[in-house]
């Protein structure tokens, strides 16, 4: 254990008031698998693309999204990874034909860290309707691969911004300045500690700040097989209780006397000396 203010800050608990990834510099990881498959639907499904004199295109659902996201934090730093493979079912009707359906898919093969937005690659394919889906897929294919890209960077935002902000703990320092401002605004009851005690509670619960830690009452008692004259001489004698500690000793032995045993490192006195001898 470092020195407050010397040595390596990681191992500096009050750095956090839980002692909890002190200054984060422990990995830590989150699963966002779940959340992503749920955000890019949301992003896509019901989505509208048209263009005024041929067709309007609607996204109906998502219907592949193979892959994974994970966030981690390694010394206060978020790192991002995420793969996805991902097929959209899209319907359309155009204009002068309004009756007659035609279907497709767009697919988004390679959605990682490794590529920006612009750099992804969106496939456009028609399932049914033939030749006349021809002219829809070549307005999917050039015009709509922006508005695609523009989801997949809200999904990326907001994978960045809303997902992975639990995982960065604010430090000892923060959590005050929080705390305080909180704590401070309504002004404490009168006569009644206990009211001020549950405020503070509930402020720092609000906040997300402190942790519930269960406590037990342990009782111990020992056993010496001796006497009790041995036990009294083990711990007034001199010789005795060199030979226990295997080292000098300080003794007075007398009421408020002074004991130093183990070089220092366990000290006291004697408040009363009763002895059966």
């Amino acid at each position: 254990m470092a020195k407050w203010g010397e040595g390596d800050p990681r191992w500096i608990v009050e750095e956090r008031p839980d002692a909890t990834n002190v200054n984060n510099w422990h990995w830590s990881e989150k699963n966002a698998s779940g959340w992503s498959k749920e955000k890019i639907k949301s992003l896509f499904e019901g989505m509208v693309l048209e263009e005024p004199g041929l067709a309007k295109v609607t996204i109906k659902e998502v219907s592949k999204c193979d892959g994974e996201a994970m966030v981690n934090n390694r010394k206060g730093k978020l790192i991002f990874f995420y793969e996805w493979d991902i097929k959209m079912d899209w319907v359309a009707k155009k204009e002068d034909e309004p009756k007659k359906d035609i279907k497709g898919h767009i697919q988004i093969p390679n959605l990682s860290e490794e590529n920006e937005p612009c750099e992804i690659d969106v496939s456009v394919s028609v399932t049914a309707g033939g030749s006349a889906g021809d002219d829809v897929k070549e307005f999917l294919r050039k015009k709509c691969e922006k508005v695609i890209q523009s989801k997949v960077a809200d999904y990326i935002t907001a994978l960045k911004r809303e997902y992975a902000t639990d995982l960065i703990l604010p430090t000892k320092g923060q959590a005050v300045t929080k705390q305080s401002k909180t704590i401070l605004s309504p002004p404490p009851s009168e006569n009644s500690l206990s009211a001020n005690v549950t405020n503070t509670t509930n402020n720092m619960q609000k906040m997300g700040l402190g942790c519930k830690i269960d406590t037990s009452q342990i009782t111990l008692t020992e056993r010496f097989k001796c006497t009790a004259d041995d036990i009294y001489r083990a711990l007034t004698v001199r010789e005795m209780v060199v030979a226990f500690t295997r080292g000098d000793v300080k003794l007075d032995v007398v009421k408020g006397g002074k004991f130093e045993l183990f070089g220092g490192n366990i000290s006291g006195e004697y408040e009363s000396l009763v002895s059966s001898f």
